[in-house]
């Protein structure tokens, strides 16, 4: 005799609605992950700048500031920046924290911190 194979329509969705709420959490906390490979890479860009190069803490903000407003940066300013130098080699970084609110009253608090090293 011939065996159905499926899946029924109660497991259809529930299955539906696990992945809808993977999908929304992933919408609402993705943007800040986005942001921080921006600034990750700008900082790394404005380092390696040949025709720019970054020799102090206010040259660096300088430069930071102008690359944030292009690429529309708001979760760290200027201010925020750590400047580092090790003979010639400089690093940029910087720490910040980013709640984002998921559900009711449930946030999503991440800690980030870029660097012209990674």
């Amino acid at each position: 005799m011939y065996k159905q194979k499926g899946i029924t329509l109660s497991g259809f969705l529930l299955w539906a609605m696990v992945l809808v709420f993977i999908a929304l959490i992933g919408f609402k906390v993705g943007p800040s992950y986005f942001e921080n490979m921006s600034i990750q890479k700008q900082f790394k860009a404005i380092v390696n700048d040949p025709s720019r190069p970054v020799s102090s803490l206010r040259e660096a903000q300088i430069a930071f500031s102008g690359r944030a407003t292009v690429e529309n940066i708001t979760a760290i300013n200027a201010g925020d920046i750590e400047f580092s130098k090790d003979g010639d080699r400089v690093t940029l970084s910087a720490s910040y924290t980013v709640c984002v609110p998921l559900v009711s009253n449930m946030k999503a608090c991440m800690d980030f911190s870029p660097s012209s090293d990674k």
